[in-house]
């Protein structure tokens, strides 16, 4: 039996209490650990139009390390650097540059969501805790993932707060003006040749994922290189993690490139959706974010593959937006360059118009504009 006949099999039993054993209500954040908390900070405030809205640091009492939490829409990043040089925060930053470390989702009870997971296999990295300060209490936990990523589960339930006890609540000195991204539509994993169905098998057995859609190296290839993805998502659809791996080719794939310069697997990229992806690229390219462009020849092809739309071709065409339908309805998309220097994360826009796909119809021009840049970095 095939790994997606043996998870798909599990999906079609009846839905149980037991069966649905990890409720995740939504991400609760994401925390990148970054060679520069302030910076890093800036960038995603004025590039991105994230407001800052709380702080970790020595003027809080943290000797350790400092963090900024930033947040548009429904979507809550922190940022979190080291102050000093021998710490699991600097050292994570060393190994893998700016990255996502953390994956945290609501839960109404964190210490049932660790008991849940971690008799299903999953590694344990801190037992349920609690944090207090005058907002009121926070309790959490943490599981391991994918190379040094780790899950986390946060009961807020009974806290007011900016955000968690240990940060003080933050104003920017500058205006902050949003590009109205809303909420996080998936986050993108990345993990060695072979490594796939591990971890398909790990979310559906531990966090209760189901398999959503597969696509094999056929669907996702192009004259050099293939990759082959597999999604998951929770049981309310709201959580969804798509996890990919390399496939052979004759070149080196953009997962391959990925896995070698952030030393191993980790998140790719976010994805965050909007209701006017027109108006946040324009805004976005105005800032001075860099988009992956597609050959001009793509859009010749749009108004016949993909029919009908609402939105004006020409500015589509204009701003570079890729464009895909299924029978549920169709997608915009478009997916930044490298947000550093290393070729490793990367963000995605997304604006759903019914679809609940991925873009499968893009992913040929879009991996060819990828392999554009990858040559031009040598490492193609």
């Amino acid at each position: 039996m095939t790994i997606e006949a043996e998870v798909r099999a599990e999906q079609d039993r009846p839905i149980t209490a037991e069966a649905d054993f990890l409720t995740l209500k939504d991400v609760d954040h994401i925390e990148f650990y970054v060679g520069n908390a302030y910076q890093a900070a800036f960038f995603w405030q004025h590039g991105f139009g994230f407001e800052p809205v709380a702080y970790s640091g020595l003027e809080t009492g943290n000797r350790e390390t400092c963090s900024y939490v930033l947040q548009q829409g429904k979507i809550r990043f922190v940022f979190t650097s080291s102050y000093k040089p021998d710490s699991a925060v600097a050292a994570h930053q060393l190994i893998h540059g700016d990255g996502v470390k953390v994956m945290a989702f609501q839960v109404d009870d964190a210490e049932q969501a660790h008991s849940a997971t971690t008799t299903r296999g999953g590694q344990s990295v801190a037992p349920p805790f609690e944090r207090r300060d005058e907002h009121g209490v926070v309790r959490m936990s943490t599981i391991a993932t994918f190379g040094d990523t780790v899950h986390t589960f946060v009961d807020r339930s009974d806290y007011a707060g900016a955000f968690l006890p240990g940060y003080k609540a933050y104003t920017s000195l500058a205006p902050t003006k949003p590009v109205g991204l809303a909420h996080v539509d998936h986050v993108v994993g990345n993990v060695q040749l072979g490594k796939m169905n591990h971890w398909v098998k790990w979310y559906h057995h531990v966090m209760g994922f189901r398999m959503l859609q597969h696509f094999d190296d056929e669907a996702i290839s192009t004259e050099y290189s293939a990759l082959m993805s597999k999604v998951m998502q929770n049981g309310t659809g709201r959580i969804k993690m798509p996890i990919n791996e390399p496939a052979e080719g004759r070149k080196k794939s953009q997962i391959e490139e990925y896995l070698d310069f952030y030393r191993g697997p980790g998140v790719q990229h976010i994805a965050m959706s909007t209701g006017d992806i027109l108006g946040a690229v324009r805004e976005l390219r105005s800032r001075g974010i860099r988009f992956l462009r597609v050959p001009d020849s793509y859009y010749d092809l749009l108004p016949e593959r993909v029919g009908k739309i609402d939105e004006d071709l020409a500015l589509i065409r204009e701003l570079g937006i890729l464009v895909d339908r299924d029978e549920e309805g169709y997608l915009l998309q478009i997916f930044s360059q490298p947000l550093q220097d290393r070729p490793t994360l990367f963000i995605e826009l997304i604006e759903r118009h019914g679809s609940r796909g991925f873009g499968i119809g893009n992913f040929k021009a879009l991996f060819e504009s990828i392999e554009v840049e990858q040559s031009k970095r040598g490492n193609l």
